[in-house]
């Protein structure tokens, strides 16, 4: 797909049920990695899920990463995507009226920055977003009062070192655009509804809960789930765990609704 002006082209790994011939609904999917490193192969696993147990298509965008691009060219990657998939619908056989958006972690705080930049610019208003455990705000980087004894896979540092990687020395400051970390909107409006899940133990807990909070404050409907005792990634280290799996079906059954219902 055509990428943002003056940036490279975006390619899509897209995932079709066997036999799609007539328009269906559609997930732009953006892959987690802290903003610095993963690819949409990654998840594969779950592309395919989506794409046979919900009868739909699902689009994996590459996205430039901050150690290359700093901020916001994720997002703008991500938004190109978008407008790609609503240009070749027909040879794919999207519904552009029914196309939602998700990502994991990094990924899905660049799919809840993709809503603000769709919303804004009012070229094509994404359905739904799917936000698993999504990476909302750079100023939990400067938290101190944070429980760290029993986080996994992503820490701290490992956050800080993300951050700084996409936003430079503006991390935490008051000049971040919501494009960037979509956390510093201030009003949210207007917004495609909304599922987050996180597990208690993630370090993005606090962060998005208070987004679910804000969503639901301005009328977004947002359907908030949350998983005791669970650590960042828990699902992607333990794919077959009875939680993992209940996980992934609240977020099947949620598209499913926002998508057919």
């Amino acid at each position: 797909m055509p990428g943002p002006k003056g940036a490279p082209s975006v390619s899509l790994r897209v995932f079709q049920p066997t036999g799609l011939r007539a328009a269906a609904p559609a997930l732009l999917w953006i892959h987690g990695g802290g903003l610095i490193f993963g690819a949409p192969e990654q998840d594969d696993r779950t592309s395919i899920a989506f794409a046979r147990e919900l009868g739909i298509t699902v689009a994996a965008v590459r996205y430039r990463r901050a150690s290359d691009s700093p901020a916001p060219a994720a997002a703008e990657d991500a938004y190109a995507a978008l407008l790609g998939l609503t240009a070749r619908a027909n040879d794919l056989h999207i519904d552009i009226d029914r196309i939602a958006i998700g990502g994991a972690s990094a990924g899905g705080g660049i799919a809840a920055a993709l809503a603000l930049l769709a919303h804004d610019r009012a070229e094509i208003r994404p359905v739904f977003q799917l936000l698993v455990y999504p990476m909302l705000d750079d100023r939990t980087t400067t938290r101190t009062d944070l429980d760290t004894r029993n986080m996994r896979l992503w820490t701290p540092k490992s956050n800080q070192y993300g951050w700084s990687s996409y936003l430079g020395d503006a991390v935490a400051g008051p000049d971040v655009s919501p494009y960037a970390a979509a956390a510093r909107r201030e009003d949210l409006t207007g917004l495609p509804p909304a599922w987050i899940g996180v597990g208690t133990l993630d370090l993005f807990h606090d962060e998005d809960v208070e987004y679910a909070r804000r969503l639901s404050d301005r009328k977004v409907p947002c359907e908030l789930h949350i998983v005791p005792g669970a650590f960042h990634g828990f699902d992607a280290v333990f794919p077959k765990a009875d939680v993992s799996q209940q996980f992934w079906r609240r977020q099947a059954r949620a598209l499913d609704a926002a998508l057919y219902g």
